[in-house]
């Protein structure tokens, strides 16, 4: 078996979303319905998909935030969903988080010497004379200077807020970091830089991310494999260049043909599904995609399909994507031009142009 340090195994969870008078559940919703996954030492795996899909709430699974309905989680062959509380503190050192929204995750009432001294004590990592130094040092490994630390939270940028974020989670020397959206709520440039810090310190120290994420043109950047969710559950997994080069699912190809493109050169057929994204409340039988895939037949109806492996690490819950015709013309081409926009900057650009 391939070695791994974190592991979900068919991971369920469901919320009651509406009671009765008595408290008897009327309505539960599933946000997330069988979820399995590995990741490997120094990897990124990261989990994309819409707004809702259940990939925020997998990684607070993952930190034990919340508890599972069913399914396990194992970090280091262990099977951390059965740990006691007072068993749970060495888990918390191994598995950290950064958040979405950095001023949000920071307390405003403490200076960035005491955020980041918190874990410090609470962990018992360092002795509390080396504190200070060992404050210094993670400011200097995120990119920020060591007088920093007696700022408040509201003196800082976004971009350098999300860079103590991430030096707090660092404090505790984790194995694993849950990146919930970190670049969402940034400008452009600050995101690049804030990808390449995580790129940096995951070469220097050996982490494993598991990067959460909406946007596609993000992962393609940091993730060495891909898992797809919809409606809760994985819909398509592999390595980031099988996703991007040979994507199965009809899902993960409206996703890619929806990606932003720079140039208005670019020639690109987008997959637009058609209805709503059903209710999690009360989703579709078999394939939660089919009343929206133009693909579908009785059989994504009426039975899940199953996620099945090409041997090769890219496996697909499709009972026809081997039947689904190849296309090429998902992704923007930046060497083909759109005959009518060509036609159009021709007039723009006039005689001689």
């Amino acid at each position: 078996m391939t070695q791994f340090v974190l592991a979900a195994d068919d991971l369920v969870k469901h919320f009651v979303a509406r009671r009765s008078a008595l408290g008897r559940p009327l309505a539960t919703l599933k946000a997330v319905d069988g979820v399995s996954f590995v990741l490997r030492p120094g990897e990124t795996l990261a989990l994309v998909g819409e707004s809702g899909c259940g990939k925020s709430t997998v990684g607070r699974l993952v930190m034990r935030l919340i508890n599972p309905t069913a399914g396990r989680i194992i970090l280091d062959g262990e099977d951390v969903t059965t740990l006691s509380e007072g068993a749970f503190r060495p888990y918390r050192r191994k598995v950290q988080l950064i958040f979405q929204d950095p001023f949000a995750s920071l307390n405003p009432r403490m200076t960035i010497g005491d955020i980041l001294a918190e874990p410090l004590m609470l962990h018992d990592v360092v002795p509390a004379s080396e504190r200070r130094g060992r404050v210094a040092e993670l400011l200097r490994t995120v990119g920020l200077e060591p007088y920093f630390a007696g700022r408040y939270p509201h003196e800082f940028s976004g971009g350098q807020r999300q860079r103590i974020v991430i030096a707090r989670a660092l404090a505790v020397e984790p194995k694993i970091v849950i990146c919930d959206e970190p670049v969402s709520a940034l400008d452009v440039s600050i995101r690049a830089q804030i990808l390449n810090l995580l790129k940096e310190l995951q070469a220097q120290l050996g982490l494993a991310y598991v990067f959460i994420s909406h946007d596609l043109s993000v992962v393609k950047h940091i993730a060495d494999r891909i898992a797809v969710m919809y409606l809760g559950r994985i819909v398509e997994t592999g390595p980031a260049d099988a996703i991007f080069d040979d994507p199965r699912h009809p899902y993960t190809r409206a996703l890619l043909s929806a990606i932003p493109v720079a140039s208005p050169h670019a020639r690109r057929d987008r997959r637009i599904l058609e209805g709503d994204v059903p209710s999690p409340i009360d989703p579709p039988p078999g394939c939660h995609l089919h009343p929206r895939c133009p693909y579908a037949g009785e059989l994504s109806r009426t039975q899940r399909p199953t996620l099945d492996d090409d041997g090769a690490g890219h496996a697909t819950a499709c009972h026809f994507w081997p039947t689904i015709p190849q296309e090429s013309d998902i992704l923007p081409s930046e060497g083909a031009v759109d005959p009518r926009l060509e036609r159009l900057f021709g007039a723009f650009a006039g005689p001689g142009a």
